[in-house]
């Protein structure tokens, strides 16, 4: 893998249509006649994967104002899709809601009150065809081929082969049979007011010009860069550019990594105060510069539109990387998702301080470009 590997942008237009798609129970085109049609997304994963899907509800409410736009989710990424501008119902399930008929009851009942026509499958798991299925959508999207895992495919009736790899585009991509193929990517993630102006006060008090993030955190141990290497990289952007940086972090391991950082930074990193997930949000789009990685912070750092870079080593960039911005990775964890989770942090530890610092020039150099009139 090369640094400063660079995740594509999505680009619906030079797209081959290679997707392939099973004939619905009923056209779906007359259905998308009414005026307003009720869609479901399913997605209940992790933060980072959540948001990565955000562009899904935002091209339907494009293509279809005046549509119910539902979506399903877990309680721990519940956050960043609460109040989102384009979703009208957000349904929260327990992790292990399909586990007993009392909760499967419990969420067809929740699901079957949506009165959806069309369900989408963002993930491709059996809980979340599963989740489709029990709402009783009559046109039931979900992807074909590697991407349908476990039972999925068997609770579609629409499936997709996405053509594209990053979890963004092949999301968009099932959207396809509802006639929307060039979507504008945008990701409209929802950040409170109380939370942006206690951002803006923590800002003020920070007195360096520019501020860079770091985020230490992942749950993987094999996705985990080593905290005094970010505490070097705080030392370069301090020394160089002038950045104060300001280690976050979301638990205790997170913490005492973050404090190690702080501690070997020669006072050019500060501990950031105690966040959610929307106090965090509103903080990374105060900074000029996050460095994290693979973890949910990378990607709410793109949806509130920071300049971001991402450190990879037991996950690929072009399938999760930070959506159109920088992603280095200079060796991967080979195996199944298993055996990356528990691999050792090696493939991190092949990122030297010396290829992140490479990228902060590149882009203090792009930002020192004159802007065209």
């Amino acid at each position: 893998m090369s640094n400063g590997e660079r995740t594509r942008k999505s680009d619906f237009r030079k797209r081959s249509q290679r997707q392939t798609a099973t004939k619905p129970t009923a056209p779906i085109e007359v259905l998308l006649e009414t005026d307003s049609p009720r869609f479901l997304i399913s997605r209940m994963s992790a933060i980072g994967d959540t948001i990565l899907t955000l562009p899904v509800a935002c091209a339907l409410r494009d293509r279809f104002p005046k549509s119910h736009i539902s979506w399903i989710v877990e309680e721990k990424s519940a956050p960043v899709v609460r109040r989102h501008s384009a979703v009208d119902d957000l349904i929260v399930l327990e992790r292990s809601w399909f586990t007993s008929p009392s909760r499967l009851r419990n969420a067809r009942q929740q699901l079957r009150d949506l009165r959806c026509d069309v369900s989408i499958d963002c993930q491709g798991m059996t809980k979340s065809s599963l989740a489709c299925y029990l709402s009783g959508a009559q046109h039931r999207i979900g992807y074909a081929g590697k991407n349908a895992r476990e039972l999925s495919r068997w609770f579609s009736n629409i499936q997709v082969k996405p053509v594209f790899h990053h979890l963004t585009d092949r999301s968009l991509e099932l959207l396809t049979p509802l006639g929307i193929h060039s979507p504008a990517v945008r990701w409209d993630l929802p950040v409170s007011g109380p939370a942006q102006s206690w951002a803006r006060r923590y800002r003020s008090t920070v007195s360096a010009p520019r501020v860079a993030i770091l985020n230490p955190g992942a749950t993987w141990h094999s996705k985990r860069w080593l905290p005094e290497r970010f505490g070097a990289t705080a030392r370069y952007l301090y020394d160089r550019y002038g950045y104060t940086s300001i280690a976050v972090w979301g638990t205790s391991l997170d913490r005492s990594m973050a404090m190690d950082i702080v501690s070997s930074s020669n006072g050019t990193a500060i501990l950031a105060p105690e966040t959610d997930l929307q106090h965090l949000a509103a903080l990374i789009g105060t900074a000029d510069l996050f460095i994290s990685n693979d973890t949910g912070p990378l990607h709410m750092a793109v949806a509130v539109g920071t300049r971001t870079i991402g450190l990879y080593g037991a996950t690929k960039p072009g399938d999760s990387g930070p959506y159109g911005q920088t992603a280095i990775q200079m060796a991967y964890e080979s195996g199944s998702s298993r055996q990356r989770r528990n691999a050792s942090n090696a493939a991190m530890c092949a990122i030297g301080v010396e290829h992140v610092c490479a990228a902060i020039d590149q882009f203090e150099q792009q930002r020192q470009l004159p802007v065209a009139a």
